[in-house]
């Protein structure tokens, strides 16, 4: 391979690499009050409660 090809290899890999790093560092999860988890389960049952009557 010419150096050429391994230089545009290694970027290709630094890139990708680069790109999972961001993600993994961006995931986080989130800290949700009680009052926001229950308005979350609410609407979650609503929403299925609508699925299921339109079945």
């Amino acid at each position: 391979m010419s150096t050429i090809g391994i230089i545009i290899a290694l970027i290709a890999l630094g890139l990708i690499v680069g790109g999972i790093l961001l993600l993994k560092q961006s995931a986080k999860k989130f800290n949700l009050s009680e009052q926001q988890l229950e308005d979350i389960n609410k609407r979650n049952s609503e929403l299925n409660a609508e699925e299921k009557k339109e079945e």
